[in-house]
């Protein structure tokens, strides 16, 4: 079990009372992590000396270390199974696989798939892009990914977190805000949409009521999701890429113009149509093996929440069945 002791969800008693009581019915080591990139060094480990299982009891940064630590040599039917006690501020993956956003009561639902055997294998994403040496570098992520806007607030949050600033959905809201002000009036570089799919490509939703164009598509920010919803507000659903599935490929979502009004229009899509966001400054992609998104300058990147750093381009390639997780 890897245990971020500094969960926001948590406090150090509970984080004991749980260990407890799945170390009942578990042989059950228990390891915190010292710090960025202790996580995926112990799933690594985990999965070098043939272990069952990996319970991550974190947030969503903890969980993408530890997907990233188990498949550092690629997907193998051997890998051990991941189990998520959530225990950050959003937890979107844990909910998205069904879980309850309590870490209590997802103690208790992860003790019930453990003694009645429940399990399933899960596609994940796959990013391939380039660190600032210049050399090639990949990265799995579990729920999202994302390059321009989205990112930006991602590392303006993340500066605020360093001081002392708790993580809530208010915190999100308001970098959100003050980043969207800050650039406005800004000329955004274009992002090209691009996949290995040519007559699929950027599947755009012209006037809100069918496909578009099949020709390469050019939005200011991209949002890519391996399922739904995109994030959590408090309990509400953000609903980015609605169709999006572990169980099929990549979908993405693209603004091609960032106004106030068209931001808060798709906004409220997201947040209170079934169908998400749509509209004809909307881009949209379902089901896609591979999508590349190229940049005229360094942009934001994100994934699963977590600032990677400023790209020009990335490939990101769905993975189906990569891992066997607990439900």
């Amino acid at each position: 079990m890897v245990v971020n002791p500094i969960a926001t969800a948590t406090t150090q008693r509970i984080r004991d009372v749980l260990v407890s009581a799945l170390a009942a019915g578990l042989s059950l080591e228990t390891v915190a992590t010292k710090g960025r990139g202790h996580a995926a060094e112990l799933a690594e480990r985990a999965a070098d000396n043939g272990l069952d299982l990996v319970v991550a009891l974190g947030g969503d940064g903890t969980v993408n270390e530890i997907a990233n630590g188990l498949l550092r040599a690629g997907p193998d039917p051997g890998t051990p199974a991941l189990a998520v006690v959530p225990g950050g501020s959003t937890n979107v993956f844990a909910r998205a696989l069904g879980y309850s956003a309590s870490p209590v009561e997802a103690t208790g639902e992860l003790l019930e798939a453990l003694r009645e055997g429940r399990s399933r294998r899960i596609g994940l994403g796959h990013a391939t892009f380039t660190n600032r040496s210049g050399s090639s570098q990949s990265r799995w992520f579990t729920f999202c990914a994302g390059l321009g806007l989205d990112a930006a607030v991602v590392e303006r949050v993340e500066r605020k977190r360093i001081h002392g600033r708790r993580n809530t959905p208010g915190l999100y809201l308001r970098s959100a805000a003050s980043q969207f002000v800050r650039n406005a009036g800004r000329r955004r570089p274009p992002i090209t949409i691009t996949t290995d799919e040519p007559s699929q490509t950027a599947e755009a939703t012209v006037d809100g009521s069918g496909p578009g164009t099949a020709e390469p598509d050019t939005v200011l920010v991209a949002v890519v999701c391996n399922t739904t919803p995109w994030t959590y507000l408090n309990s509400r659903l953000v609903r980015a890429c609605p169709e999006a599935s572990f169980d099929t490929g990549l979908d993405l979502v693209g603004l091609r113009r960032l106004t106030a009004m068209t931001t808060a229009r798709i906004g409220l899509h997201m947040l209170h149509s079934a169908r998400g966001p749509h509209g004809r400054n909307v881009s949209t992609l379902h089901d896609q093996r591979t999508i590349t998104l190229t940049a005229t300058q360094e942009l934001p990147f994100q994934m699963d929440g977590e600032y990677i750093g400023p790209q020009t381009q990335v490939t990101l390639r769905s993975e189906p069945r990569a891992l066997r997780v607990i439900v």
